[in-house]
């Protein structure tokens, strides 16, 4: 009996130290996001199309208290890629202990100086922070040069080509309002940033290109399936709890999330940081004028010549 009861707690020890691995474990994602949309509809790209290619670097979920990864892990991760934007989609700590904490990876963050800027959003457990702790997170994210978006956007423009970034605030705990996040949004390329991937489920009448997103972890304990999501909405039923998904023909993307909840382990999935590939559209005008510039330097270089 003894020796039985000493195997059984050997290998829960050899299991739980498992899963605590799997929580080092990053997975680098590469998402092209054109590229899979063209072989979803079987096309190929023509040479009259025109389009700009945007690199953004995703992360989500870091829960500082249960997170394996350090700053220079994470710099080293990101440092020697070309990163034109960065998105954080939410639940960043749950204990004004924690917030100091996350100076550091700001820091990293920082670093990066992506030439569109860094957006970032708040999560359900974000939102556990009183007022004042709350108050204390956002200001220190906006110091280190974040934009923080609750229900807001930000039209960027890109060489003639409109980006907007729409930030929903979290729909797990009540707090996105679809038409204040679309108020006063002009035409273009419509790039959604929230935590709870369920508020697409309400967005039928509110356009969107691409929407990131996290919350779900990946299941965090996916095996052999994460049942312990369901009370978590439609989409888990629907089995969409990670990667690239779509809802009515529109293409959504699910972070697995950096850290993890609960505790500090994970099965069946992995840490993730994920850089997205989009192609904003170039209105035939600029097409135009780009033609005419090469020709022009060419005229120039004829005549040097």
């Amino acid at each position: 009996m003894y020796l039985l009861t000493a195997a059984i707690l050997i290998g829960v020890i050899a299991l739980l130290y498992s899963g605590y691995r799997n929580t080092k474990s990053v997975q680098i994602n590469q998402i092209n996001l054109e590229k899979i949309e063209r072989e979803k509809a079987d096309q190929e790209k023509t040479d009259q199309e025109k389009t700009k290619p945007l690199r953004i670097l995703h992360l989500s979920d870091i829960h500082l208290e249960n997170l394996s990864i350090t700053p220079q892990e994470l710099y080293n991760y990101i440092n020697k890629q070309h990163i034109d934007l960065i998105a954080l989609t939410g639940d960043f700590l749950d204990r004004k202990r924690s917030i100091k904490r996350l100076a550091p990876y700001l820091e990293v963050i920082g670093k990066i100086n992506p030439k569109y800027g860094t957006y970032a959003n708040f999560g359900n457990h974000d939102y556990v922070l009183k007022e004042e702790p709350f108050r204390r997170l956002k200001q220190m994210l906006i110091d280190y040069g974040i934009h923080t978006l609750q229900n807001e956007n930000k039209a960027i423009d890109i060489n003639g080509i409109s980006l907007n970034i729409i930030g929903i605030d979290d729909y797990g705990t009540g707090r996105s309002n679809l038409s204040k996040s679309y108020e006063g949004l002009q035409n273009g390329y419509n790039l959604v940033l929230t935590h709870d991937p369920n508020v697409v489920l309400e967005m039928e009448e509110y356009h969107f290109n691409y929407l990131l997103a996290g919350h779900f972890h990946g299941g965090q304990i996916h095996w052999p399936k994460p049942y312990h999501l369901v009370k978590m909405g439609k989409l888990v039923r629907m089995d969409m709890v990670k990667g690239m998904q779509y809802f009515r023909g529109r293409p959504f993307y699910i972070s697995e999330g950096l850290g993890q909840t609960g505790v500090n382990i994970r099965f069946g999935s992995r840490p993730e940081i994920t850089f997205h590939q989009i192609e904003l559209p170039v209105e035939e005008t600029q097409a135009v004028e780009t033609r005419k510039d090469v020709g022009a330097r060419l005229d120039k270089h004829s005549a040097a010549s």
